[in-house]
């Protein structure tokens, strides 16, 4: 363990499982005290709150929908009074993730992943911004994906929302600069976790043998990403968009 973000309160969403659940373990390891946000894995979230102060660190869970505002502000309000003020947001829960043509695609089905990368980030910075502003130093890391730059086809609700967030990114980096608050997007390239265990072999040997490394990425190489930026060493960083892919996007 090592104190590289001691003293620092880091919420991290969607992390009872996944690319979450790696994040919030090294953010544990490095000191930071972590709220686990979870929605229904109980047992995951678990796991994870564990696995943190087995090694030393500190953490707790919360579960609560980020979809949902006023959800989200109470759960800030809870974290705020059980742990400290927030230092540190991982905008990384997602839901369902479907393929659907563009001739099924519904506006609704658009709308089931904004309320994810648009609404729930919305929220939650809404929600701990007057503290970070106060203190004049905060880090919003959102979670994005490499498929804004592939264009996945019969994927287009997602790719649009996950383009969404980077704007957000942008556009937040600009306004909240001045504060000493930094934001920047991870995106990750597809790196199986749970989620993926009925992938068959051959899916993953095609994607990976198109990846100059010639290997599909682990989630500790996000959760690292994501703890750099979340550290000092990243305080001249900010609006950013860092691909944690093998190279798969390149040119």
């Amino acid at each position: 363990m090592s104190d590289e973000l001691n003293g620092k309160i880091a919420l991290v969403t969607g992390a009872s499982r996944g690319l979450g659940a790696a994040i919030a373990r090294e953010l544990g390891a490095r000191g930071a005290k972590v709220a686990v946000n979870y929605h229904s894995d109980h047992r995951g979230a678990d796991g994870v709150v564990d696995d943190i102060t087995a090694g030393g660190g500190s953490a707790a869970k919360f579960r609560f929908d980020v979809t949902d505002q006023q959800a989200a502000k109470d759960m800030v309000a809870e974290i705020r009074k059980a742990m400290g003020p927030i230092d540190i947001v991982v905008n990384n829960a997602t839901g369902p993730q479907p393929f659907v043509t563009i001739e099924r695609q519904t506006w609704q089905d658009h709308l089931d992943q904004l309320v994810f990368f648009v609404k729930a980030p919305l929220a939650i910075l809404q929600a701990v911004v007057g503290d970070m502003k106060a203190s004049r130093r905060g880090r919003i890391v959102n979670i994005g994906s490499e498929v804004v730059e592939i264009g996945s086809a019969e994927f287009g609700h997602y790719v649009a929302a996950k383009a969404a967030m980077l704007g957000l990114t942008r556009s937040w980096a600009n306004e909240l600069g001045p504060w000493g608050i930094t934001v920047n997007l991870v995106a990750p390239g597809w790196i199986p976790v749970e989620r993926h265990a009925s992938m068959d072999s051959a899916s993953l040997a095609a994607y990976a043998g198109a990846v100059p490394l010639r290997r599909q990425g682990k989630p500790r190489d996000v959760a690292e990403a994501v703890a750099f930026l979340a550290s000092d060493a990243a305080n001249f960083i900010t609006g950013q968009k860092i691909a944690v892919n093998g190279g798969n996007t390149l040119g």
